[in-house]
């Protein structure tokens, strides 16, 4: 017997749904594969040309082009790999972005039929057309590779792309699955959101319907922005040319050194929903100036409300590199158990903790709701703050006053005084209240200096009524009680000498000259602030012990 044939693999086109065909389902990351194969291929401009009315859409690059060699051995070979032999940068220097050689197959998830030819400078297109179709039943039959051909493309269907185009690669997309819902609008914005090299290197353009992809696209986000962390002072041009109009200084925010972005948050979560009704945009990590991973705050959640009002867009290039192929096979995400992965996720979780505290801190500077989940400040402080902002939103002048940054500082300058003053109120009318309501359910009576009290007020509430003209009942209820403070309304409980036995009665003699200030809007010293919520402390304890039957 002679030596048998060696055994060889053989792989059925079968695998082409499992690597590619099933897994690239949406739309942008169809058209992100192809930009991305622009940017290696060195090209200088891509086009993309969009059909909603026919359903269909063709991208065009100048790229470097194909030979007849390169298209079978390179384009058509899955798995191939620009980055073979350690070449990690394009001949114009870029960074590759293609790495397992599989990416080409997302071409194939979104059309009925995909055409592609190119060309190199001074020579003739070559390539070919997939029908799906026709690729399915191939499948079916379980043919190899070799034995599935290509069709000749059509030269017609690409004659208006085709003049003046020296070199590069042209995809015609025919029949989208799904339809092309989204409209031209939301596809330059997706773009300049996600596609950052075309805005941050000169020498890469990308255009829809020859409509160049500027910062321009972004300018509704960028206007609906307040506040902006800037991380290892990253150099982007949405930064340094749209985010200029914050109502905070930008803060600079150093860390691992390999790391660089922004950090960004909006007026009202609703306007990030630039993308879609049901899609928002988030925190966004990139890799060699491509989307890798979409709203990384989700693996590092605080469950935090300002998570909902922050956007930005975090690089680290680092990721890519000779290790491990850190990138899931969708190319829309990152190995989660990644060691590396797993420290850049552990360097932003300490990252997002600052940044939280100061969205909070300006939020509440600036008059608006900040974050109820921190609790560096408590429900009461909270509470005493949201009025304060609602209550002052009514005395804002009009923008063109000359008076506006007057009155404003005028206003800040009350925050804090109003912040107490209106939680401390809260404290006295709920505690003189409920006093009454005991004294009244255990029929307590008047001593005659609280008939004296009572005499006094109702006496002056007739005078100051007639010096006001006033006729209308003012109290809702004209008992005694109603015109007695805690000073007095303590002692009607109290039997024990203030003078010698800590008690209610003590604490309300102490409390009444803040009271007083409080009722009469004045503002408080630091110390009487102190004085007052140490007494009103002790007096909050004793109506507590008083109402669960305590004595």
């Amino acid at each position: 017997m002679g030596e048998e044939k060696p055994f060889t693999f053989e792989i059925s086109l079968s695998v082409l749904d499992s690597l590619g065909r099933n897994l690239y389902r949406s739309f942008i990351t169809v058209i992100g594969e192809a930009i991305s194969n622009s940017w290696d291929a060195d090209s200088k401009n891509v086009w993309i040309y969009v059909d909603r009315k026919r359903n269909n859409f063709v991208i065009k690059d100048d790229g470097d082009g194909m030979s007849r060699t390169d298209f079978q051995n390179k384009f058509l070979k899955i798995g191939y790999s620009k980055r073979k032999n350690g070449v990690k940068v394009s001949a114009k220097g870029r960074p590759y972005i293609g790495r397992k050689g599989i990416g080409k197959l997302a071409l194939l998830s979104c059309a009925d039929k995909i055409a592609v030819i190119s060309k190199k400078m001074n020579t003739n297109y070559v390539g070919g057309t997939i029908d799906n179709s026709g690729l399915d039943k191939a499948i079916t039959r379980d043919f190899s590779p070799q034995q599935y051909e290509l069709k000749k493309y059509r030269a017609d269907i690409f004659e208006k792309y085709t003049k003046n185009h020296e070199k590069g690669t042209i995809v015609y997309f025919k029949s989208i699955k799904d339809g092309i819902k989204n409209n031209l609008e939301f596809l330059k914005k997706v773009i300049a959101l996600y596609f950052r090299f075309s805005l941050i290197d000169d020498s890469f353009n990308i255009f829809v319907n020859d409509e160049p992809i500027s910062l321009e696209h972004l300018e509704d986000l960028a206007q609906k922005t307040q506040f902006l962390w800037n991380l290892n002072n990253i150099d982007d041009p949405y930064v340094k040319e749209k985010l200029v109009n914050l109502i905070e200084p930008k803060k600079q925010i150093v860390m691992d050194r390999n790391i660089k972005g922004f950090i960004a948050s909006v007026i009202k979560p609703r306007d990030l929903k630039i993308i879609s009704a049901d899609e928002r945009v988030g925190v966004d990590l990139f890799v060699n100036g491509r989307l890798r991973e979409r709203d990384i705050l989700k693996h590092i959640p605080t469950a935090r409300l300002a998570e909902n009002y922050f956007y930005g867009q975090i690089h680290f290039d680092k990721l890519d590199d000779d290790e491990k192929d850190r990138f899931a096979t969708a190319r829309e995400g990152i190995v989660a158990d990644d060691p590396k992965y797993k420290r850049f996720l552990d360097s932003m979780k300490k990252i997002v903790s600052e940044i939280l505290e100061d969205w909070d801190d300006w939020r509440i500077r600036h008059r608006q709701d900040g974050d109820t989940e921190n609790p560096k400040r408590s429900r009461k402080e909270r509470a005493s703050i949201g009025l304060y902002s609602a209550v002052s939103e009514e005395y804002e002048v009009p923008e063109n006053s000359k008076n506006r940054k007057k009155v404003d500082s005028w206003v800040d300058d009350l925050s804090d005084d109003a912040k107490y003053n209106f939680e401390s109120y809260a404290e006295c009318f709920i505690s003189e209240n409920l006093i009454r309501k005991y004294i009244r359910e255990k029929r307590i009576l008047l001593t005659p200096e609280a008939e004296a009290e009572v005499k006094k007020w109702r006496e002056e509430e007739v005078r100051s009524k007639g010096a006001g003209n006033v006729s209308i009942d003012i109290r809702r209820e004209k008992t005694d009680l109603n015109y007695l403070s805690m000073a007095h309304l303590a002692t009607l409980h109290d039997k024990k000498n203030p003078e010698k036995d800590a008690c209610l009665a003590r604490d309300a003699k102490e409390y009444k000259p803040m009271r007083d200030a409080i009722a009469h809007t004045a503002l408080l010293t630091d110390v009487a602030k102190k004085k007052l919520t140490t007494v009103y402390e002790n007096i909050k304890g004793r109506i507590r012990t008083l109402l669960s039957g305590g004595n």
